[in-house]
């Protein structure tokens, strides 16, 4: 298929997208996408939320491709005249689904009906390819995963002014009550005040009937034009640790600002158990502390302090289950100064103690092993 410029970009857990491939885009058009013009980007949104391939108008909310932002903005400068946009499943990450751009020059033919149904295809084989490699590295590296290590494919709430939210999904899966009271609560604040700034992002947990914690990163935009106008709330699910821990460098090829952060999640996951400082932490970044918690925060949507909290409750919760030792050593192995410490942190992480999360845990267990276990949506 003739082309000028092919990308594949993701929708994202700090909220927004992000462009994963390939290598060489041209940098002013990375520069400026990855810095605001991300919020422009209708194509992404319109082919993941109608689920199936556009082009030319049906790209954007305007009467034609030309008259939109992101065609005034993203493609003029850069020569481009037509573009194709097909869904592609979750390109990075569960949950977080995605889109194959293809762009030609200004003045080239419009995409035809069968290259149309080329492109979604292609789009179709990636996502397959993309979901049997992701799910063989995570059973390589991290082995089974168990019932309490479930999230379901839900983990993106995305509401708009009205608080009316986004069907990302086909078949999402509802909140709980509690949940939902709080998520409510939480995007009503935030949409009134959002013309304070134009961007405001944090972490918020809340629980739900069974007393777990559930964390979101939180990202209100006062303006998004790609999916309408006025405030948008995102509330992201952050992958697992194990999930973060299977990402290369060259998933991120067409970024490498975000590349380079890659090791130091290897480094924190191989070390947690020691509880590395940030000067250490930064350094396999080659940045200064300041500068890396700065970015790795506002880049992958959470701390490394929270990612390497994470570390360490996966690895606690599976020595808990395996039962073999006492709770003070499990500290002492997963990086606690002492057992009251790590009943501390394992609760605001999760909202259980140790002893009652090893029950719940076990009850799941019971329940997938008798073969009516219910899906997980969320863990901490």
């Amino acid at each position: 298929m003739p082309s000028a410029q092919i990308l594949l970009v993701t929708t994202f857990p700090r909220g927004g997208t992000q462009i994963l491939q390939p290598t060489q885009v041209p940098d002013g058009f990375l520069r400026s996408y990855s810095r605001e013009s991300f919020t422009l980007d209708a194509p992404t949104w319109r082919a993941v939320l109608r689920r199936k391939t556009v082009a030319g108008a049906d790209c954007v909310a305007e009467d034609t491709l030309e008259a939109s932002p992101y065609f005034q903005q993203m493609m003029v400068p850069f020569g481009f005249g037509q573009l194709a946009v097909a869904p592609v499943k979750d390109p990075l990450f569960r949950g977080y689904p995605g889109a194959l751009h293809v762009y030609r020059k200004a003045g080239e033919r419009a995409f035809t009906a069968e290259e149309l149904r080329t492109l979604t295809q292609a789009g179709e084989e990636l996502g397959q390819l993309i979901e049997a490699s992701r799910d063989s590295r995570i059973k390589t590296t991290c082995g089974e995963v168990q019932p309490w290590e479930e999230i379901g494919a839900t983990r993106q709430f995305i509401f708009d002014r009205k608080g009316e939210q986004v069907a990302v999904y086909k078949n999402a899966a509802a909140l709980d009550e509690p949940l939902a009271e709080s998520v409510r609560q939480l995007v009503a604040t935030r949409v009134q005040s959002a013309d304070a700034d134009a961007v405001t992002s944090d972490r918020v947990e809340f629980q739900d009937h069974n007393g777990e914690v559930w964390a979101f990163r939180t990202t209100t935009y006062r303006n998004f034009p790609a999916l309408g106008e006025g405030p948008y709330v995102f509330l992201c699910i952050q992958p697992s640790a194990c999930e973060w821990e299977v990402v290369k460098p060259t998933d991120f090829a067409a970024d490498q600002e975000v590349a380079r952060l890659i090791p130091t999640l290897k480094f924190m996951q191989a070390e947690f158990h020691r509880t590395p400082t940030l000067d250490e932490i930064a350094a396999k970044a080659h940045l200064s502390p300041f500068h890396f918690h700065r970015r790795f925060t506002e880049l992958l949507g959470q701390t490394p302090k929270h990612y390497l909290l994470a570390c360490q409750i996966r690895q606690a919760k599976r020595m808990l289950m395996e039962r073999k030792i006492p709770l003070a050593e499990i500290a002492a192995q997963c990086g606690f100064a002492h057992q009251s410490h790590f009943t501390s942190r394992f609760k605001q992480a999760t909202g259980l103690t140790p002893t009652r999360w090893r029950r719940f845990a076990s009850e799941q267990q019971q329940q997938q092993q008798e073969g009516h276990a219910a899906p997980v949506e969320a863990s901490a």
